[in-house]
């Protein structure tokens, strides 16, 4: 939007209001369109009310973190393993590792981790003979033994012997995690906009806790990966329609701040304390228990957390959101003028053809659809960098848990630095220098000589994944009409789970080549800080309730644009917004 455009709007707003500073009351004069950012500003920009929110949506960021980590904690097994031999369980470990396993100076820890002797175990206790290299060896006949101060619990994974012929099960299991991930993405994103943001929610975190309850009764890799396959539909839904609920209750001057802060305060503690729920748990059951019952509190979020009035504003709803924005009102001590109220109506009469829309016609749109498919490419980049970094932590040759919490501790700082930087920056040269940087640290990665230098470098590279990766989560809400953003939204965080679905998988090609993962992590991560400038900037804009607003949103912009070198016009007294974001 042009300077000489964003002044004049501006000029327009002050001529067209007038406000008591006394009541807060803002009463136009005449009769000209009013969006709903003015009706929710005359509400109260930041107060009581959208406090009392940002502290309702703590529990769905905690069950976000439940929902998407647990799995890892399930099924992780110590890479130090070796064949159990009954016949020597009188022996200490050690003794049964230089009695029974052959030596292999390939494996890591100097023997074979998926062979032993194939000898009489009785003959050779009682004769007292020594381990000979010229024995025969076959396969693990009866399990194997791990190494407990790595993982000092049982997974899955150890209790079925998910390791050597058997190691990609944890891939498979976790690929069909995010394959119910897909599948509930499409149907929430379906129920976010036909329902509501709030249904939604709800149903995601039902079918999440059953999923978790009934994987304890698993007995094999199909029974597992169908019990997961449920418990996908939980993740990232059981959170991200809360987030956007919330994107869609504040208005664009604190939108960011909202949006990052409870993300930080929320999601970062639950994400770094849970290697420890793990530990603490014991078993892998016992785990999956305390991950999954508290998503049925779910069913209690109508009694605190209130439906999006944008939703119902895109549904032709528009007494009902009115009723909503005046609790706001009520909750934040101000007082709306009924005349405003009426100027609203007016304008929204205007664009009630709107709820008929849907993706599909996104799709038509030749601008919207270039627009809508480079977000959800850069969407997909950022969540396989993020997940692939997590999944790579038993590589880094470092305590596992300490890793975890170290690596995922950077959520905090990074999503308050998002909460206060993005619109100061901007959305698109966020992203594209934290996806940069975050390429550069992971491959270097690859080069660290030991564990706490690898752990430095993951660090980095989680930290600045992690900005772009918030900034992106925003960013697709913003660029979406409100008729279609659930569905939207829901359509690129699905784009996101296939990014997440094939992380595992790059992950798992450390078992070929050791460095492989980091290096395709990494040039991904470049390919999302050039994706990330053929994006539009949204700062601090309004939300496009319409298709033609979107789409005038993406014309009046120039590639080179970005917030903090923008010229600024006067400050507005009245609070509208007063930068301009052209270079």
């Amino acid at each position: 939007m042009a300077v000489t455009k964003i002044t004049e709007d501006i000029v327009v707003r002050q001529s067209h209001d007038k406000t008591d500073s006394e009541n807060g009351t803002v009463e136009p004069i005449n009769n000209n369109e009013i969006d709903f950012d003015d009706l929710l500003s005359s509400a109260g920009e930041f107060g009581k009310y959208q406090l009392l929110l940002f502290f309702a949506t703590a529990p769905f960021y905690v069950f976000g973190v439940f929902a998407y980590f647990t799995q890892l904690f399930l099924t992780e097994s110590s890479s130090d393993h070796w064949c159990w031999i009954p016949e020597l369980e009188n022996l200490t470990d050690i003794e049964r590792k230089k009695l029974a396993i052959p030596l292999d100076y390939n494996s890591r820890y100097g023997y074979s981790l998926c062979s032993s002797y194939d000898v009489n175990w009785t003959e050779v206790l009682a004769t007292g003979r020594k381990p000979d290299r010229t024995w025969s060896t076959v396969p693990c006949q009866n399990g194997w033994e791990f190494n407990k101060t790595e993982i000092p619990y049982p997974t899955i994974s150890s209790e079925l012997g998910w390791v050597c012929d058997k190691n990609s099960n944890q891939a498979t299991a976790q690929s069909i995690f995010f394959l119910g991930s897909i599948v509930g993405g499409f149907g929430m994103g379906w129920v976010a906009d036909r329902y509501g943001r709030l249904p939604a929610s709800i149903v995601s975190n039902i079918i999440g806790c059953i999923g978790g309850v009934i994987s304890i009764f698993a007995r094999n890799l199909i029974e597992f990966t169908i019990c997961r396959f449920f418990t996908g539909f939980a993740y990232d839904n059981c959170m991200m329609m809360v987030y956007l609920l919330v994107l869609e209750y504040v208005a664009p001057k604190y939108r960011t701040f909202m949006a990052n802060a409870s993300m930080a305060v929320f999601y970062s503690p639950a994400v770094t304390v849970l290697p420890w729920i793990a530990l603490a748990s014991g078993h892998w059951k016992i785990l999956s228990l305390v991950t999954s019952l508290p998503l049925g509190l779910a069913i209690f979020s109508p009694f605190f957390m209130p439906e999006s009035p944008r939703w119902l504003l895109s549904k032709g709803r528009v007494d009902e959101a009115i009723k909503k924005v005046l609790t706001i009102g009520r909750i934040n001590k101000k007082e709306i003028s009924p005349k405003l109220i009426e100027q609203f109506k007016l304008s929204m009469s205007k664009v009630k053809q709107e709820k008929k829309q849907s993706i599909l016609e996104l799709i038509k749109n030749p601008l919207l659809r270039r627009i809508f498919i480079g977000t959800c490419v850069s969407y997909i980049c950022c969540a396989l960098v993020f997940d692939a970094l997590v999944r790579s932590i038993g590589a880094l040759e470092f305590d596992f848990f300490i890793s975890f919490s170290v690596i995922n501790v950077t959520e905090l700082p990074s999503m308050l630095l998002v909460a206060f930087i993005m619109d100061w920056m901007g959305r698109r040269w966020l992203t594209t220098i934290s996806m940069a940087l975050s390429c550069i640290f992971t491959i270097l990665i690859v080069f660290m000589t030991n564990g706490l230098l690898s752990v430095g470098c993951a660090v980095i590279a989680r930290f600045m994944v992690n900005l772009a990766y918030g900034t992106a989560t925003q960013w697709c809400a913003e660029v979406l009409p409100t008729s279609v953003r659930g569905s939207g939204v829901a359509f690129v965080h699905i784009c996101g789970f296939i990014g997440t679905l094939l992380s595992s998988l790059i992950v798992y090609l450390d078992t070929y080549v050791y460095w492989l993962p980091l290096v395709i992590v990494g040039a991904i991560a470049g390919l999302g800080a050039v994706l990330a400038l053929m994006l539009p900037e949204t700062a601090k804009k309004d939300l496009p309730q319409t298709f033609d607003e979107a789409e005038q949103l993406y014309k009046s912009q120039k590639f080179w644009e970005m917030p903090c070198l923008s010229k600024k016009v006067t400050e507005d007294p009245n609070g509208y917004d007063n930068n301009c974001f052209e270079m």
